[in-house]
Parts: structure tokens; sequence; C-alpha cells
């Protein structure tokens, strides 16, 4: 089956065709189905080649698939190729398989649409981008697949383009991601540069000859790779475009935030490991943009009532976690919680859109309250995703961020206090929008509320798949028991090679403390069970609380709730500046310079033919004068000669 890897990208590329070109003649039914059987036909590859490669020893758990050669010139040769491996693999299946359960949810989401076939040709298209960049064997491939997301997420943020907020969010996306992609292309023609070759395994196999340990090169290669992985998974200063991205259908929202866009650069952070082992200082600064994301944007989502953009800075938040992971030397631990973020945050948005589906589109939290009698599935897959994300035992988040918390403890004390607090943080804002939606008084307008149903199974029940998945999907990176971390151990000979690097030199006694281990699991749980409370007693026990605190930190909410009005410093410092100087250049240049070139060329010209249109009136007697005069200069020159 592992000769067959091409087939993963192809089956979701096939659904793109068939819906793009031939569509209107199909049901929304059959649309439907071609979109999500093409998707989980990949997912269905993807786990049998799983089962192979289980199959041998994890030594030899690496295989390229070369299907054929794309670009040959001179010294460059560039194949269409496939990298199977553990940490491929990983991201294989998590595409697909959550990718395969938000195309079903979309059938009955997406009910009734005028641009149903439009949708889920955009959404096929986006699964084979994202499929096309985990799988790629060379960066040049795996760029391709990088732009591709990068345009469906433009297609289908603004797939509402009627509505100027969501073209506009479309844009933004678009525009943003390009700034981080301009790091990633300097990035990647510098690697060619030093290594002739884009391929994975020659770059890193080649790296520690061809690269000084810490020296200036590879520390400029990965900082230009890690400002493209800035600008994908929406960390700081490049962030600013995912929580617009709400405007596009919820269940685009589920796609983007759990398995595809923003994971990019985690997946690509991770992909070159051995080159960042080599760049202590890039991986340094890795890991404080990642601990000062999390707890960044886990400050803006304590005040949002928007429950979109509460997930939105949520998962800005968590991707924070998984870039500090990396950046502390844990990327076994950073791909771990990636894969466990995937199942929860995508069952979060489904279930926030069953949510607006109930209550006529609306997504202001204060409209709501009490919810949990009228959408009782709904309401427990939501709270299944909560508890996993603000990591209680035993669900999958609980695992996944513990460790990454437990690597940053011994990394530094100060990381672990950033992944501390916006732990609580994420813990307090996930369980206010659990009081806020479902608990308390119905705040539901009385024309919403007379219309208030559950999803249909087409909606709910994915949500129970996922729910399942945040149940028991930490139980393959079980702590502390010999054997039983499978996930570390299935994807850790990706990153042996990194880890080698890391700790050359430095001294290890076995394996680490395990009592340290569980005092700071017991101090995670007890940081999410405080964040519980904390968020019950403001939204339940003493509901006027809230106002309270507003009104005595009046100041600091505002800031907080305008989020930090860092939209609007870069509208001030870039955009409008911009705006401003293309009108200079445009009044100053273009019309000044270039449109008076061309008109002084056309006024020359005309004022010309105005002299000459006079040798053409068109009268006899003026042709007869210009004979007459002409005879009298020639006989006057012959005479006079």
């Amino acid at each position: 089956m592992i000769e067959l890897v091409w087939l993963i990208p192809i089956f979701p590329f096939i659904g793109f065709l068939i819906n793009g070109l031939f569509g209107r003649r199909f049901s929304e039914k059959t649309i439907g189905w071609i979109g999500a059987g093409s998707v989980g036909a990949s997912f269905v590859v993807a786990v049998s080649i799983f089962f192979e490669i289980l199959k041998l020893a994890p030594g030899n758990r690496s295989v390229e698939k070369i299907v054929y050669s794309w670009i040959w010139s001179g010294d460059l040769n560039v194949p269409i190729g496939f990298l199977v491996d553990p940490l491929s693999l990983i991201m294989i299946m998590v595409v697909s398989g959550v990718g395969c359960i938000i195309h079903v949810y979309s059938i009955g989401y997406m009910h009734g649409e005028l641009g149903f076939r439009r949708y889920f040709s955009y959404l096929n298209l986006f699964v084979f981008n994202m499929l096309i960049l985990v799988s790629a064997n060379n960066f040049l491939l795996m760029f391709v697949g990088w732009e591709g997301v990068g345009l469906c997420s433009y297609l289908l943020i603004g797939y509402y383009y009627e509505k100027k907020s969501a073209s506009d969010a479309g844009k933004k996306a678009f525009i943003v991601n390009r700034i981080g992609d301009f790091g990633f292309l300097l990035g990647m023609f510098l690697i060619f540069t030093i290594f002739g070759t884009f391929n994975f395994t020659d770059v890193f196999g080649a790296a520690p000859e061809k690269l000084t340990q810490g020296g200036a090169i590879v520390t400029l290669i990965t900082i230009l790779l890690f400002v493209g992985a800035t600008g994908k998974s929406a960390q700081i200063p490049l962030y600013t475009w995912l929580p617009d991205a709400m405007e596009g259908p919820t269940p685009v929202s589920a796609l983007i935030h759990a398995a595809t866009m923003v994971t990019a650069g985690v997946y690509m952070v991770s992909r070159c490991s051995v080159l960042f082992a080599m760049a202590p200082v890039s991986l340094t600064v890795v890991a404080i943009i990642g601990g000062a994301t999390a707890l960044f944007a886990a400050t803006i989502g304590m005040t949002q009532f928007d429950i979109k953009r509460v997930l939105a800075y949520s998962t800005i938040s968590q991707l924070g976690y998984m870039f500090m992971a990396c950046g502390v030397g844990a990327f076994a631990s950073g791909i771990f919680h990636l894969m466990t973020h995937a199942f929860f945050k995508a069952l979060l948005f489904m279930a926030a859109g069953s949510v607006m589906h109930a209550m006529s589109g609306e997504l202001d939290m204060r409209k709501m309250g009490n919810l949990r009698k009228k959408l009782p599935y709904t309401h427990l897959t939501y709270l299944f995703g909560t508890l996993a994300i603000a990591g209680i035992f035993p669900f999958a988040g609980f695992f996944s961020k513990d460790e990454i918390l437990f690597y940053s403890f011994e990394k530094h004390i100060a990381f672990w206090i950033l992944g501390a607090v916006a732990a609580v943080m994420t813990s307090f804002y996930m369980f206010r929008s659990v009081f806020m939606t479902f608990y308390g008084k119905s705040r539901v307008e009385k024309d919403v509320a007379h219309h208030l149903h559950e999803s249909p199974p087409m909606m709910t029940v994915p949500l129970m798949v996922l729910a399942f998945l945040s149940l028991v999907g930490g139980l393959v990176g079980i702590p502390m028991l010999e054997g039983g971390h499978v996930f570390a151990d299935f994807v850790g000979p990706v990153f042996a090679p990194a880890k080698a690097i890391i700790d050359h030199g430095v001294h290890h006694e076995g394996h680490h403390n395990v009592t340290a281990e569980i005092i700071l699991m017991a101090v995670s749980l007890g940081i999410a069970i405080f964040g519980l409370l904390v968020a019950r007693f403001m939204y339940i026990t003493s509901p006027e609380t809230p106002g309270r605190i507003v009104q005595r930190f009046s100041g600091l909410h505002k800031l907080v709730y305008n989020k930090y009005w860092i939209d609007e410093l870069y509208d001030f410092l870039f955009v409008n500046s911009i705006v401003e100087f293309s009108k200079l250049i445009w009044k100053k240049f273009d019309e000044a310079v270039i449109d008076g070139a061309v008109n002084g060329v056309a006024a020359v010209v005309r004022a010309f033919g105005s002299v000459l249109r006079l040798l053409q009136t068109g009268l006899v007697k003026d042709y007869a004068l210009s004979i007459l005069v002409g005879a009298i200069v020639v006989i006057g020159y012959l005479l006079l000669r």
C-alpha cells in the first residue's frame, strides 16, 4: 500500500474536479457524499499504509515514493515525491480523518445554500493541498501545498463574498499570509544555495556537515522558516487574520482551526527539527513567541462574547503551546497536542455551529443561556470538548498539554509559568462559554426561542464521534508507564536526530524524575479545575460579579476587549500609511510624470498636426494659390541663380 501513497491527495482532487465541473447536474446529497467520500477514501488508504508501516522496524519507517520528475534544470531536480514516515502519517490521518468528519457535518450544516457545489469543491481542494503539504518529500512541493491552502483559505473565508466583512476577511488572511510566506521563500532559497537540493532527507542528512552548530547561516534559515510559520499558524505578530476568519461558514472554521492550515506551521517546524536543533537561538525564539502567544491570545479570549471568536483566540493560544513545545525541544509533544487539539477544536467549532443552527445564526453568548435542555447532544459534546481543551483528566487535552508544561518546566520555569497562566485562562474562558451558552437563565429572544431545536443526525453524529476521540485520544500518550506512551514511541525516530543534537554534551541521569512529573500533573489538573470553579462562580453562582469586575477595572477591560487595538495599530502603521503613500505616488509620479509624459507627447503631435492640417484644406482655390506660389518661387530661384 505504501506504493499507493499518491492516491491520498489524488482522491480529494478528483472530488474537487467532479463537483466543480459537473456538480450542476447533481443533487445536494450526491455533491456532499462525493466530497466526503473522496476524503474518506484518502483516510482509508492512510490507515492501510499506517498498519503496513507498523510492521517495519522503527528505524526503517521512512519510505520515499517518487511519482515522476517535476522540475529538472541543470543541478535542480525536484520530483513529485512523497515521504511516508510516522510524522507525515500522523498528519495525513488527522487531516483526512477529521476532514472527512467535517465534510459529513457540512452536508447537514450547508443544506439549502446556493453555493453548495462551490463550497464542497473548495473544501476538497483545501484538503488536497493540505495533504500535499504534509506528505511532500521536498521543500518546493511542500510550498505548493503551503500556497494552495492559502488560496483555499481566501476562497472559503470569503465564501459569503456578498458581505463586505467576509470579503475583507478573506483578503486579510491572504495578504497577512503572504508576508509570512516571503520569509519561508527566502529560507528555501538559502537552503538550496547551501545544500543544492530541496529534498528533506538530503538536507537534514547533510546539515551537521554543511552547517555550524549555532552558526549564523542555520540561525538565519530557521528564523526565516519560522516567519512563514507565524503567518500560517497565526502567531505573534501575524496572528490577526485568524479571528476574522470566522466570517466563513462554521465547518470551514473547524477545518482551518483543527486539521489544516493553522497546523501547517507547527508541522513545518517539526519536520525541520534537525535544522532548529542546530540553531539554539531560533529554538529560544520559537519558545518565547509560542509562550507569549499562548498567554496573549488567552487574555483576549476571556473578554469576547462571540462564541466563534472565543474559539478562534483559543486556537491561537493552543498553537502557541505547540510552538513552545517545539522551542523547548519536545517536538513529539507538540505534534501530540496538535493531534488531540484537532479532535476537540473541530468538535467545539462544530458544536458552536450547531448552536448557531438552532439560534438562527446568533453568535453572541449574551443572547443565549439555558440551551442544554433544547440542545442536549450539542451541550454534551461541547462540554466534552471544553473538558478536553481545559486539560481535565482523563480527556485528551490533559495528556498532551501536561506534557508540554512538563518539558517547559524542565527547560526553564519561565516557559512553564507562561503555559500555566495561559492554562488557567483557557479553563476559565472555555467554561465561561459553556455556562453562558448552556446554563443559567435563558436570554434568548422570544422569536428565536420559539424555533429552538436540536440539529439533525447529519450534524450531531459527527459531534459524537469527535467527542469520543476527545475523550480517548490522549490515551496513546500516557506518561510515566513504560511502553505506555505509544505516540512518542511511534514518532520518536523522526525526531531522534534532533534530540541527539540538542542533548549533545548534556548529561542525563536515565529517565526524568517521575515524582516531579506526578506533582506537575497534579498542578496542571488543579489549574484546570480552578479555572472551572472561577467560571462557575462568576457566571452561575454570582452572575453579577463579572459586571462589578468590569466596572472596577474598566480601563484594563476596555484594552483587552478591544484586543489591545493591535488591528488598529497595524492599520495606522502599515495599511493606512501604504494607502497614503500609494496616493502620493499616484498623484506625484503616476499622474505628473507618467501621465504627463504620455499627454505631453500627445500634445506635441496634436500641435504639429494642427500646423500640417493647414496644408490640407480641401479648397481648390487654396491649392491653386499654393501652385502659383510654388511656381513663382521656382521661377524666381531659376532667374536669380
